[in-house]
């Protein structure tokens, strides 16, 4: 019911910043709830940050002050604003969007953080 597409990674300094899209499909995006993962090479996949249906965010503690989770309904879309980078952000960013028993992922986006 829901196809989501990830954008905006890429290579940045430690200190540095991205910001990451997830674009939805449909006409139903609003009553979703949506989510940011995060997967390391060798590593599970990692909650990084929530944003519900009204608004109301929560982050993992690892993120928090860092990380910005917005959305845009007219537009389809979930933001993560990610702010001082450090290379432990390195990772594929996956967003989910889930309601009750649904769940939708997208494909990911590559976050590499170097010097």
């Amino acid at each position: 019911q829901v196809q989501l597409v990830e954008s905006g990674g890429g290579l940045v300094q430690p200190g540095g910043s991205l910001k990451l899209s997830c674009a939805a499909s449909g006409n139903s995006f609003s009553i979703y709830h949506m989510d940011w993962y995060r997967q390391a090479p060798g590593k599970q996949r990692d909650f990084v940050a929530r944003i519900t249906t009204t608004g109301n965010a929560a982050y993992a503690d690892s993120v928090k002050g860092r990380f910005t989770i917005s959305r845009d309904n007219a537009k389809n879309t979930v933001y993560l604003q990610m702010d001082s980078l450090k290379p432990e952000d390195t990772a594929v960013y996956y967003c989910n969007a889930f309601l009750r028993l649904e769940a939708y992922w997208g494909q990911g986006t590559q976050v590499t953080v170097s010097s």
